[in-house]
């Protein structure tokens, strides 16, 4: 299936592109070019075959959700270069607007 110039303008005029005159011949050659491809996968029978979500048969794989060993608070902060009792303090990041 042939792709015209005229074709190609007006999608780039869609698309608000401005194509010199080699672009638009180089899209156009391109474009015929995926186009040709595309019908010849539709020359394949793929009546018995089931639609894909993915390409390859993967499943995500959970692990069990086992209650473990919890860091203690005081752990937890032993290293902060800033805390306030049992908390991590951080500088502020959100910038007000009240005058």
């Amino acid at each position: 299936m042939a792709i015209t110039k005229e074709q190609v303008r007006h999608v780039a005029k869609l698309a608000r592109l401005k194509l010199s005159e080699e672009e638009l011949e180089n899209y156009t050659k391109e474009l015929s070019s995926i186009l040709d491809y595309m019908e010849k996968l539709n020359e394949l029978d793929t009546s018995n075959v089931e639609p894909l979500t993915y390409p390859v048969g993967n499943k995500n794989v959970f692990r069990k959700d086992e209650l473990g060993i919890s860091v203690k608070t005081e752990d937890a902060l032993k290293n902060a270069p800033l805390k306030n009792d049992k908390y991590f303090k951080v500088p502020k990041v959100i910038k007000s607007n009240k005058k």
